[in-house]
């Protein structure tokens, strides 16, 4: 007889489906606290794979369906909940207004986990080929196009889950994406061993087991190696509240949080300050501040620092500028930009014009900028947001002679307050480190200011929501992992190889009649 689910329970389940719909809410939540700050990778496995078992038995896509978008309300709504907290606190719209739009834009993102059940059961009939080649192929396709449909949203991609443990191995090889195909596969095959009789649990106990071994014998490779001496960075953190930075007296509030510590940047090779770390433009600044900022490469430091560039009047960039004893001042600026924070998408003006948004219609940057060259090191700068979109930081190695050494993310999480969205951004540069095998530098204005190594771990980090410097030593890297090479053309490859085969199965029975 099937193991463990007991008769009695499915039996339950299949004739009360607001107690299947319930279920699938709930292991949403949970699916939720696999990420950061919790940290619990084994809980997606839990949670996807008790999603799976749900609907293993349904021949109804629809059904299905319904229980994706509960799992999908029930993850998001955990998971990105801190939205209502810069629409609200921050961008000081009403709370049932904030509260709404945040509930809308879960259920958005929950239909991407509704749609990849619906198709699983759609393209297969059989417990197997739905669970092994379906499900964990729709799954990761309708992940991969979360990131890229109007514009993208990333954020909790399963694949960021898995930054420690043995899945992380897969990371340089497959990316983000292909990790989510993995764990889901790892998923679908415990939902087998929930389900089936005791020789397909057999299997099913194989595949996953050989799954985590492969992860866990990848992680012991090196697929770069250290490029070049060690340099001292100083990170700042200065903690200006959002609700005050660009207020009355906020420009004050900033100097007095970041220009002070610029005192000390010869005792650095390399000095960075987070994004707009000033709330003017570069270009409106008082002469007191720029003077604080040259003075950095004077004494004998580089310095990045994020700032506003108005070019031409009235038209705004998001960016970070580099300056080196004796060279001229670099420039990067942003390109992926944040709906309704930095752009405004058509129709929905009425929309933002409830918030007090600064500089909410910005300009984006060029879609290929060459890394900073500063402190004996190419430095490949993005700015907050950008972190999440790993095919466009390996644009960054589009000139081979150019290849980063390092990473700088550049961000400014004040509208968040000190919610889960800090940790979890931490996590998602962990995982860009391990995609490129080079180390993260982060400098934020509340935090998570850090220094990630090459491998993704971390390795210094100031608390949340304080005022302080990070100091450190990191050493560039080089070398190409095969996620540099190849990008997550082998994930999709895989994912549309998964679906056609789970259409072949369907159809094969079919054409031997």
């Amino acid at each position: 007889m099937p193991i463990p689910l007991l008769p009695i329970a499915r039996t339950a389940l299949a004739e009360r489906p607001l107690l299947r719909t319930a279920l699938a809410a709930a292991l949403g939540a949970a699916h939720a606290l696999a990420f950061a700050p919790f940290d619990l990778p084994w809980l997606q496995w839990a949670a996807l794979a008790g999603l799976f078992a749900l609907v293993l038995r349904t021949a109804h896509p629809r059904e299905a369906a319904l229980g994706g978008f509960a799992f999908g309300l029930g993850w998001f709504g955990v998971g990105v909940s801190w939205v209502y907290v810069s629409m609200h606190v921050y961008g000081e719209m009403p709370a049932p207004l904030a509260a709404a739009a945040t509930a809308a834009f879960c259920a958005f993102l929950a239909l991407y986990p509704a749609l990849a059940l619906w198709l699983a059961t759609r393209l297969a009939r059989d417990p197997v080929s739905r669970a092994v080649l379906a499900l964990p192929a729709a799954w990761a396709a309708t992940e991969w196009l979360r990131g890229v449909l109007l514009t993208g949203f990333p954020w909790l991609a399963g694949g960021y889950a898995h930054t420690d443990g043995p899945l992380a191995g897969y990371v340089p090889v497959a990316g983000v994406h292909g990790v989510t195909l993995i764990a889901a596969l790892t998923a679908g095959a415990v939902a087998l061993i929930l389900t089936q009789r005791r020789a397909g649990a057999l299997a099913s106990a194989t595949l996953a087991m050989a799954l985590l071994a492969g992860g866990q014998a990848l992680r012991a490779i090196e697929w770069t190696e250290p490029a070049g001496e060690p340099i001292r960075v100083q990170l700042l953190q200065g903690n200006v509240p959002q609700n005050l930075k660009f207020a009355d007296g906020g420009m004050s509030l900033s100097e007095t949080a970041y220009l002070p510590p610029l005192r000390d940047a010869g005792q650095a090779d390399l000095v960075v300050l987070p994004e707009s770390v000033l709330p003017l433009p570069l270009s409106h600044l008082p002469d007191r501040a720029i003077e604080a900022l040259a003075d950095v490469p004077r004494r004998g430091a580089a310095l990045i620092f994020g700032i506003f560039i108005e070019e031409p009047r009235g038209q705004y960039y998001n960016s970070a500028v580099g300056l080196s004893p004796g060279t001229a001042p670099q420039r990067y600026s942003k390109r992926h930009l944040v709906p309704f924070g930095e752009f405004i998408p058509y129709g929905f003006r009425w929309f933002v014009d409830l918030m007090r948004m600064p500089i909410g219609d910005q300009q984006r940057g060029e879609p290929y900028q060459p890394p900073m060259q500063l402190a004996g090191q190419r430095i490949a700068v993005n700015i907050c947001y950008e972190d999440l979109f790993g095919a466009e930081i390996r644009q960054a190695w589009r000139d081979p002679a150019q290849a980063p050494t390092m990473l700088l993310n550049l961000s400014n999480l004040g509208w968040f307050d000190d919610s889960l969205a800090l940790p979890q951004h931490l996590q998602i540069s962990r995982l860009r480190a391990l995609e490129t095998g080079r180390p993260v530098l982060r400098a934020t204005n509340t935090g998570a200011t850090a220094i990630i190594d090459a491998r993704g771990r971390l390795l210094a980090q100031l608390p949340y929501l304080s005022r302080g410097v990070l100091r450190g030593e990191v050493r560039g890297y080089a070398g190409d992992t095969p996620y540099l090479r190849y990008g997550d053309a082998p994930a999709l490859a895989a994912i549309v190889l998964a679906l056609a085969g789970a259409w072949l199965v369907r159809v094969r029975p079919r054409r031997s009649r």
